[in-house]
């Protein structure tokens, strides 16, 4: 089963390096749909069905706590699992994200093997197989 992922963070080249983590993990990629804010993330939805979505929380126009809250209003969306990818490390604010609906978090930087162990997890995906085309670790 092919998964379709939405990427939404306003740095270009940090949704690049989620993308390469992505196709590197192991997991069946379908549509990688991609965003610059929440709001663009929310018109995108309208027309894209996605599996997962991966979200930093600042941005500007409609950072991810906004986006959080909206998309919790959207009853076909609830199920989506959200995963912040980010460089909070304020405990209060990120207890707020996972209550308004993010299922996990990660810190930025990351690493490959604890993305793909986190994703695979979410979306109950077998763990059998190493990080493919990777054998060393690396920050990104």
């Amino acid at each position: 089963m092919a998964y379709n992922v939405m990427i939404i963070d306003d740095s270009k080249s940090m949704r690049h390096v989620i993308k390469k983590v992505l196709k590197i993990s192991g997991l069946e990629i379908g549509e990688i749909i991609e965003a610059g804010n929440g709001q663009e993330a929310l018109d995108q939805l309208q027309d894209h069905w996605v599996d997962l979505i991966l979200s930093d929380i600042h941005m500007p126009v409609m950072d991810g706590m906004e986006f959080l809250r909206r998309l919790g209003t959207h009853a076909d969306l609830n199920d989506v699992p959200v995963v912040l990818v980010t460089t909070e490390r304020n405990e209060k604010r990120l207890a707020e994200a996972m209550a308004l609906g993010a299922r996990a978090y990660l810190s930025k930087p990351f690493q490959p093997e604890e993305f793909r162990s986190l994703v695979f997890k979410l979306l109950g995906v077998e763990h059998g197989w190493e990080l493919a085309g990777s054998d060393e670790g690396c920050d990104f």
